[in-house]
């Protein structure tokens, strides 16, 4: 198994990431639908959406929204919400879902990046173009690599509850990778790492080019201010799919 398919459908994921700031979340995500303006009962997808909270977020817009992750046990949570207008499927982002179908499609929380061969990467650009209407718009939020970078911290120890997590980042082979160990409750130790490509802005436009979508804005953190190379924590990217 791929190391996010062992972590995210891990307990211990959760409990890593139990203290995520998720009013600035949704804070972003009304911000984005102010932004782009979507016509009433458009078409959503939700890449990698994990248990479902944004694709809920997108839904009660009065939006139609399918979100798809490859964690059985995060479908299998978010299915508990399901309604004629709100989906969930699981699935893996390098193969294609329904074709020619959405007007919209969301990709949060640099849930991109992940795998450790740059064609599978291309296939999910493909994948993620095949499944929008023609002229329909993807929005792709990612760590801006140059500033994850600068401000790298190597080592960290994080205490939630009963577990001590002791985590190392570091820069290898072009990829941001965060290896997090602890001692489970049965005094067991384990280990697990992330591994994030460090993509730019040049790399997204090249890869989702060949993907037959331009680029038509860029915001560099979740207040959508203006993105800088260097000092914007975030690489939000806005594609718009071309007429073939």
């Amino acid at each position: 198994m791929d190391w996010f398919e062992n972590w995210f459908d891990s307990p211990y994921y959760k409990i890593l990431y139990q203290n995520r700031d998720e009013v600035e979340a949704q804070e972003f995500v009304e911000q984005l639908l102010a932004y782009l303006q979507p016509a009433p009962q458009s078409t959503m997808l939700d890449i990698a959406c994990g248990a479902g909270r944004f694709a809920r977020q997108l839904n009660s817009h009065g939006y139609d929204v399918t979100g798809i992750d490859i964690s059985g046990s995060s479908i299998v949570e978010a299915k508990a919400f399901e309604t004629d207008h709100l989906q969930f499927h699981v699935q893996d982002m390098r193969h294609p879902f329904i074709t020619n179908y959405f007007d919209f499609a969301f990709n949060f929380f640099t849930s991109f990046g992940y795998f450790a061969h740059d064609r599978d990467h291309a296939l999910a650009a493909k994948s993620f173009a095949v499944a929008l209407k023609k002229d329909g718009i993807l929005v792709i939020d990612y760590l801006n690599a140059e500033y994850v970078y600068n401000n790298l911290v190597p080592e960290e120890t994080i205490v939630r509850g009963s577990y001590t997590f002791n985590i190392q980042r570091k820069l290898e082979r072009r990829h941001f990778l965060k290896e997090i160990s602890f001692v489970d409750a049965t005094h067991v130790p384990r280990k697990f790492t992330e591994s994030v490509a460090a993509f730019s802005l040049a790399d997204f436009v090249k890869m989702f080019r060949a993907a037959n979508m331009s680029l038509v804005g860029t915001f560099g953190d979740y207040s959508l201010n203006a993105y800088h190379p260097t000092d914007s924590p975030r690489l939000i990217m806005v594609f718009k799919k071309k007429h073939v």
